[in-house]
Parts: C-alpha cells; sequence; structure tokens
C-alpha cells in the first residue's frame, strides 16, 4: 500500500476537527485513512461504463399502510389525567431558560 495521505496531512485534518492526537493516534489513523483511499482508489478504477446508475441495488416499494381514521382519546379524560393544565393544553415544567436577548416570555 502506497502512502495515499501524509503523516502531516492526518494532523492538519485533525487540527480543523479540533482533535488533540497522540503521535500513536496520528500513526494509526494515518495507516488507516491510507487503507480506505487505497480502497476508494480501487473502486475509482473500475469500468462503470455497462453499469446503469442508481440509487439502491434493489427495487424498493411503498410497505406503509394506509391512513385509517379511528377514535382516539378523549380530551377531557387525557386532561383531566394530567398534572397541570393551562388553556386547554397540558401545562410542562419549563426546560429552556430565556436568555437576555429573547424577547420577556408572557408566561414565565
Amino acid at each position: 500500500m502506497g502512502e495515499r495521505i501524509s503523516r502531516q496531512e492526518v494532523a492538519h485534518v485533525a487540527r480543523l476537527a479540533r482533535l488533540s492526537l497522540t503521535d500513536d493516534e496520528l500513526a494509526r489513523f494515518t495507516e488507516q485513512l491510507g487503507a480506505i483511499l487505497d480502497h476508494a482508489a480501487d473502486v475509482a478504477a473500475l469500468d462503470t461504463t455497462d453499469v446503469v446508475p442508481t440509487a439502491h441495488p434493489l427495487p424498493l416499494r411503498n410497505v406503509l399502510r394506509d391512513d385509517v381514521v379511528v377514535p382516539s382519546l378523549d380530551r377531557d379524560e387525557v386532561l383531566a389525567q394530567a398534572p397541570a393544565v393551562e388553556d386547554g393544553r397540558i401545562r410542562v415544567p419549563r426546560i429552556i431558560t430565556p436568555s437576555a436577548d429573547d424577547e420577556a416570555d408572557p408566561r414565565a
């Protein structure tokens, strides 16, 4: 396997990705990325002139069922079981605190 990517190139990509690599990781990733690039070169070298472009090797069909209207839960019954209700809806605890830049929330 020829060297398809240098150690310096792997270190550069790691810096761009804000990754801190040890010398051992840098050596291992250089070898692994080189193998991946060799494989990609092997695939690129294949004669695909008679191969029809396709997005999937097998024919696909829609396997979803038809939508069928069925009775749902009674709204009043569901709201009666909720721990907190406001304006006909289930009220849940706030999990995101608005920042100073956000508009004031009238519910806050």
